[in-house]
């Protein structure tokens, strides 16, 4: 048996936008974009939101949900009850483009930063050998969907753009990990990697825990004199403040 369920959906773009109030029906064994869906369809054609496999496996569908890193299709509604209010919000590290859909280009500019696997040039396709336990950890690091609510949560970023250049995220961390730990991947470090990665990958213990040192800004200064002038948009738009501002449902 159906019933109404009492939602706050964030609505608005990069300039400006505020939390909207909504009751839609919920029906058993539906999930979050399920019910984002139905009241696209009878109450905000225009509402925004990216999705695509809705299986979990594409990770398009990342949301704050009652201010947690959620994906909506793998979200049931019986996680919560019939009484409570969803809030329902963009990934507040990423530029809002409109309601739930953020501009995530960050993440695929630094993808392109990450060195390609480079295999020992003399060994011919099918004749490598890895033993098993190797092969499970490479796979361990190919399951990530990047959905980036990984990135979304990190603190370094979200609290400090300033950092974003020092500090590729932890989804990347876990790309050169890979790379690292994998036996046919011949490129050393030092050959692998363009020294700009390198050095952001040498201090991000320092950007952690005390900020980037000043050998490396102005090392980051010198490669990059107009990195000010190529900044990404404010995080946050105006309206879009923290979960914890907004007032009790």
């Amino acid at each position: 048996m159906g019933y109404l369920a009492k939602l706050l959906v964030w609505r608005g773009d990069a300039g400006s936008g505020a939390l909207q109030d909504y009751k839609v029906e919920v029906n058993e064994g539906e999930v979050v974009l399920d019910v984002l869906h139905r009241l696209q369809a009878t109450q905000a054609s225009d509402l925004a939101i990216r999705w695509n496999c809705k299986a979990g496996k594409c990770g398009s569908c990342s949301m704050e949900i009652n201010g947690m890193p959620r994906l909506g299709c793998m979200t049931r509604m019986s996680t919560f009850s019939e009484e409570e209010t969803l809030t329902i919000t963009p990934m507040r590290t990423f530029p809002v483009i409109r309601d739930l859909v953020t501009d995530v280009s960050f993440n695929y500019a630094k993808a392109r930063e990450i060195p390609s696997f480079t295999p020992d040039p003399s060994i011919k396709p099918g004749e490598f050998r890895m033993q098993q336990e190797d092969v499970d950890r490479s796979q361990e690091f190919r399951k990530c969907i990047e959905c980036y609510l990984c990135q979304n949560t990190c603190h370094v970023i979200r609290d400090h753009s300033d950092n974003e250049h020092a500090f590729s995220g932890p989804r990347f961390l876990m790309r050169v990990a890979e790379l690292e730990m994998h036996p046919a991947d011949e490129a050393g470090p030092a050959e692998h990697r363009p020294g700009r990665l390198r050095a952001r990958l040498l201090q991000h213990h320092q950007v952690l825990h005390r900020g980037l040192p000043r050998a490396h800004q102005d090392h980051r200064q010198r490669d990059h004199p107009d990195e000010g002038a190529r900044r990404r948009p404010a995080v946050r738009p105006a309206g879009l403040a923290r979960l914890e501002d907004q007032p009790a449902a």
